[in-house]
């Protein structure tokens, strides 16, 4: 079943949903307490978040909507964390995850919610941003100042790339994959140092019996393309000269780079803005005929 409506209320909270998303959001719930078939995905997909409680990423699956309203079933994913959300904060407190952990990890519900109407110019939640979010209602992700840490099993690629670095770690190994939030905090080195430093003693705390060691990226911000562009003493160039990276795969990373700098992956490359230097560097780079790429990099939180 669902949350009640004082569960759903204190969630709606917790996530920092947008007052433009509160009231169809309310509809949504009454409309998934009259239909069944709703009602049955919603307690459905919290059921399955709360059986892999705990578990490292990647995360369960998430079920076709059923087919309703579209703008019901938009917010149906909400609903479902909701419903799964006392699990998981009773969950994180039997960890002893800190409260301010636990609130900035959730309010990425909010923060999605935002980037749902920027990048597909629509209301609640499409199934990209929607399956990213399972994450933290499974416990997988941690937001620990700036950067946010998610507890993962490496990839065939990743896992083999690490080990063949001389790396205590291969394939199917626990690592923690590190994810950059849009929260309009700059990326400075401070904030990022800060944040590794706390990382090191709540993953050594919290999580006593796996060895967190060693961090992967995958990310355009680690595109060494970037520094040919900015400045050597950037927070974005400083940044990447964190990592060590592997050698890279086939990723285009061009529509990623203009969802996150532009939230425009359609208008020709003329017609973006360039108001600051990010932004010149990608569109300067895209009417050259270049190609953005995601590149991946690691580096062992002990010595970060």
């Amino acid at each position: 079943m669902g949350a009640d409506t004082d569960d759903l209320d204190r969630a709606l909270l917790f996530f920092d949903v947008p007052d433009d998303d509160l009231a169809a959001l309310r509809y949504a719930d009454e409309q998934a307490r009259l239909d069944a078939s709703l009602a049955a995905w919603v307690a459905g997909t919290a059921a399955e978040l709360r059986a892999a409680m705990g578990e490292p990423s990647p995360p369960p699956s998430l079920a076709p909507r059923p087919a309703t309203d579209p703008d019901v079933a938009a917010y149906l994913p909400v609903l479902a964390l909701a419903a799964a959300l006392p699990d998981t904060l009773a969950w994180s407190r039997s960890r002893g995850i800190p409260a301010d952990v636990e609130a900035a990890s959730m309010r990425d519900v909010g923060r999605m919610l935002r980037r749902n109407r920027q990048w597909e110019g629509e209301p609640g939640l499409g199934d990209e941003l929607a399956r990213w979010l399972t994450r933290h209602l499974t416990g997988a992700i941690h937001e620990i100042g700036r950067l946010q840490y998610e507890r993962v099993r490496l990839g065939t690629w990743t896992g083999t790339q690490l080990a063949a670095a001389g790396l205590p770690v291969g394939p199917a190994d626990l690592a923690l994959s590190l994810h950059i939030p849009q929260t309009g905090t700059p990326l400075s080195p401070g904030p990022v140092d800060e944040s590794f430093a706390a990382a090191r003693r709540f993953f050594r705390r919290r999580f006593p019996d796996a060895s967190l060691t060693h961090v992967v990226c995958d990310s355009w911000l680690l595109d060494p393309q970037l520094a040919g562009y900015l400045a050597a003493d950037s927070n974005l160039v400083s940044f990447q000269r964190r990592f060590t990276l592997i050698p890279p795969t086939t990723d285009d990373a061009d529509s990623s780079i203009r969802k996150f700098v532009f939230a425009d992956t359609t208008s020709p490359s003329d017609a973006l803005p360039q108001r600051t230097t990010l932004e010149r560097a990608v569109v300067r780079h895209l009417q050259q005929g270049g190609a953005w790429q995601v590149r991946t990099g690691w580096l062992d939180l002990r010595r970060a």
